[in-house]
């Protein structure tokens, strides 16, 4: 009938009604078979242990983790680790996992990282980010076998955290030092450099033009008050030598004299050199009264006066090695005498005033030459102040770090870092995980009703029995003039329908 018309829910109940039996025998011996045959399977016991992450006990704002990666990524870590053959098979062997299947080591390593599982907790708090914890769990056929091996997971989860947190630790810290000492040489390097360029570059570097610059203009101002002091002292000498000359000329011969009475007088360059040593001691008391004693008019004032010293000094000696007897020679006046010792002193302050004049015009040409090289130097100090701010800079963020990651080592080392916490030790199941009977039957019900439809569809599939008006017409596509009920003496007398076939008319074509 399913393969010939299209039915509706009076049919598809009126089916049930006839083939319920159909489907309810399998309904009912498939779970049971189910059931028993849940009891030849072997059982699986799984003991399951909670670990939570402790934080680190000192503040991030103190002392910054070195590990860094998230939580997934480190289990992941630690689950290729722990998962080793170098691991798994001292395990087997302690506990004899599987070894009466007999089968090869390689067969139950794999096995035995099958039955070990590891289940992150995500947080429920929304935005709370990272993993308060994970679930460590194993299943066994034996329950205290379970939970010993679950307990040695557990251990070697443990012990691997703290292992590589204190390695990567211990690793950045010698890193850091490597790096730093690498910064530090450059450094050094970049010092040297700056310390040589300053001693080779002395009153060009920047900041140094404004003292330079004042400098020059005050020895200009030195060499110009030279200059007009040097011109005055040659114009007086050449006046005094004209007077001189005169005085020469009116100058008469004296007769030689065997002998004198008395010392001779004291000559007028001794006067000239008086008159000459009052005139720099005054000089050098105005100057001290303004200047410091390394000003260059000090010193050479000092010196003038030194040099002053010397010539009275040896002057007596040379009068008093003159004989007593003098062969005839002009006598000169006491005016022209003084001339003379003017003539001389003024030779002394002209040299000493070249002198000074030279030695200011080589310190204008030194500051000049600092003042015209200056942009030059600048860019280049510029340069080396750059690349010796940069490697300070990064000399000192190295220096922080390595502090950061020797206190974060230590924390390792006292385990006061991040840690794994044991919350619940692992369990002793008292009932085994697998096979799930209940599981086993309710199976077993849906195959036996699945069982059971398919069996009524292929029978009413192949059912072509005319039943309703409706099979009538899906069969002879003619319409139905009368009905004949089915009495129950009808179905009594032998070769009647059974009951629920139905006598048809059907009207001529």
């Amino acid at each position: 009938m399913l393969g010939h018309r299209a039915l509706n829910l009076d049919d598809y109940l009126f089916i049930l009604k006839r083939r319920l039996w159909i489907i309810a025998i399998p309904a009912i011996v498939l779970p049971i078979l189910a059931y028993v045959f849940s009891f030849t399977i072997p059982s699986q016991y799984l003991s399951q242990t909670l670990v939570l992450i402790d934080q680190q006990k000192v503040p991030g704002d103190y002392v910054t983790p070195v590990v860094s990666s998230d939580l997934d990524s480190r289990l992941a870590s630690m689950r290729e680790q722990i998962f080793s053959r170098s691991r798994i098979q001292p395990i087997i062997e302690r506990y004899n996992l599987y070894g009466a299947n007999k089968m090869s080591m390689d067969d139950r390593i794999d096995l035995v990282r099958k039955d070990i599982a590891i289940q992150p907790i995500h947080s429920q708090i929304a935005h709370s980010g990272g993993l308060p914890g994970f679930f460590i769990s194993f299943t066994a056929s034996d329950p205290h076998t379970a939970q010993l091996v679950c307990g040695e997971i557990t251990s070697l989860f443990l012990s691997e955290n703290l292992k590589s947190r204190e390695d990567s630790a211990e690793g950045t810290t010698e890193f850091l030092k490597g790096q730093l000492a690498d910064a530090k040489k450059s450094l050094d390097e970049q010092d040297a450099k700056l310390a040589a360029f300053q001693r080779q570059y002395v009153g060009k570097l920047p900041g140094e033009e404004t003292s330079s610059v004042q400098m020059l203009t005050s020895l200009n101002t030195q060499l110009e008050a030279a200059t007009q002091s040097l011109a005055r002292m040659e114009q007086q000498k050449s006046y005094d030598e004209s007077m001189l000359a005169q005085q020469s000329a009116n100058a008469q011969p004296a007769l030689p004299s065997l002998a004198m009475t008395g010392p001779p007088p004291p000559p007028a360059a001794s006067q000239a050199q008086e008159l000459e040593m009052q005139k720099l001691l005054a000089q050098e008391a105005d100057l001290t009264a303004h200047y410091t004693a390394d000003y260059p008019d000090v010193i050479t004032i000092r010196r003038n006066i030194a040099d002053l010293r010397r010539k009275m000094a040896v002057g007596p000696a040379s009068v008093a090695s003159v004989p007593s007897a003098a062969p005839s020679r002009v006598v000169e006046s006491p005016a022209t005498q003084q001339i003379r010792a003017q003539i001389r002193a003024l030779d002394l302050g002209i040299n000493d005033a070249r002198r000074e004049q030279g030695s200011i015009q080589n310190a204008v040409h030194v500051y000049q030459d600092r003042i015209s090289s200056s942009p030059q130097v600048q860019e280049e100090y510029k340069q080396l102040t750059r690349d010796y701010s940069t490697a300070q800079t990064f000399y000192d963020r190295l220096l922080s770090e390595m502090n950061n990651a020797k206190m974060a080592t230590d924390l390792e080392r006292r385990q006061e870092g991040e840690q794994f916490r044991v919350m619940d030790q692992p369990n002793l199941p008292d009932s085994p995980n697998y096979p799930k009977r209940p599981i086993f039957a309710m199976g077993g019900l849906a195959g036996g009703l699945a069982l059971g439809l398919l069996i009524v569809g292929l029978l009413e599939y192949r059912d072509t029995a005319l039943r309703t008006e409706r099979d009538v017409w899906a069969f002879t596509k003619l319409p139905t003039l009368a009905i004949i009920a089915l009495t129950s003496e009808e179905a009594s007398v032998p070769g009647a329908p059974k009951r629920g076939f139905l006598p048809w008319k059907t009207a001529p074509k």
